[in-house]
């Protein structure tokens, strides 16, 4: 079911609790400001999550709250998980959730990074 991005934070969501390490996850790529991991439900022959390590719902929520440091890192990690998974030459795809109209499962800002084949248009039409 989506969720509403104004929500405040909900501790007990999928990737907080992966963050604490109460939940696996097959993770990629780990450092002070971001994680990111295979999805367990994969949309594509490639479909990775990059999340920030602070509790943001949504990118509205992580722009305007989060330090300078934790927007560059989180920024910088969806950018270095593409280069070591190989993706910049065949390219990839992002996409971010945010709120009921998109379909926001996860109250935690996430990243897709959809690759492995031809993605196709951005939207049906």
């Amino acid at each position: 079911m989506p969720i509403d991005a104004t929500q405040p934070y909900d501790d007990n969501n999928i990737f907080a609790r992966i963050l604490r390490g109460e939940l696996p996850s097959k993770t990629v790529y780990d450092d002070d400001y971001a994680l990111a991991f295979h999805d367990i439900n994969p949309q594509a022959p490639l479909h990775l999550l990059v999340i920030p390590k602070g509790a943001y719902v949504s990118w509205d929520d992580f722009s305007a709250r989060a330090s300078d440091a934790e927007i560059a890192g989180f920024v910088r990690a969806v950018g270095q998980v593409a280069r070591d998974t190989g993706l910049v030459v065949p390219g990839y795809r992002l996409l971010a959730n945010i709120g009921p109209d998109s379909h926001q499962e996860v109250p935690h800002l996430h990243v897709h990074i959809f690759a492995g084949q031809k993605l196709g248009p951005m939207l049906a039409r």
